[in-house]
């Protein structure tokens, strides 16, 4: 990896990954940062630009000023070949160890607290969040499907492709689970009701 990119921080490589794809401004790096990026990686508004600013100092990216509505000068950013090769050996680099941090696991970790009308009831809203953002997962590939570079593994498109994938994957799983604890409460009820009726 370059020496430039050595103090580059995970944030600064997902802002190299949505420039290497078409260069933005500043907004437009924040609003993609919250979709697509935002399925699986998140970052404040205000971490952005003293990034953008980090990665222009470094030499991986470059900007060009453009006419803007607002009173400051508006940036274009793209990925310069020193960024670019920085990216890559990112991508295969080796891998950290990742805290977990799932509230929804944390939350359920401790749903025997609760009345099982209570835990039904937010089991059901967890399924009903899971299904939703697979509806969104399922339609966005659905756009994307007939393009034929989702199948070239060099163009941007197979990223998305494969990473939506693994999105659908994962949220189904989640459906499932969701719906599978539904029926373990239900059947739990059903036993506390049929020994209630017999004693």
């Amino acid at each position: 990896m370059p020496d430039s990119a050595a103090a580059t921080s995970n944030l600064g490589f997902a802002i190299l990954g949505l420039l290497a794809r078409r260069a933005c401004t500043g907004y437009e790096v924040a609003q993609r940062m919250r979709q697509p990026i935002g399925y699986f990686w998140t970052a404040r508004h205000s971490q952005i630009y003293p990034e953008l600013n980090r990665l222009d100092a470094a030499g991986l990216v470059e900007h060009e000023v453009i006419e803007g509505a607002g009173p400051r000068p508006t940036k274009r950013y793209r990925i310069t070949d020193v960024g670019r090769d920085a990216l890559a050996a990112w991508v295969v680099g080796d891998l950290e160890p990742q805290p977990v941090r799932d509230l929804e696991v944390l939350r359920l970790w401790s749903i025997w607290t609760v009345e099982p009308a209570a835990a039904d009831e937010l089991v059901g809203r967890l399924e009903a969040t899971h299904q939703s953002v697979l509806d969104r997962y399922l339609d966005e590939l659905a756009e994307i499907s007939a393009d034929p570079g989702v199948d070239d593994p060099s163009n941007p498109l197979f990223a998305s492709r494969i990473t939506l994938e693994g999105g659908i994957r994962s949220r189904r799983t989640a459906v499932e689970w969701c719906a599978w604890m539904r029926a373990e409460l239900a059947a739990a009820e059903r036993r506390a009701q049929t020994f209630g009726r017999t004693t």
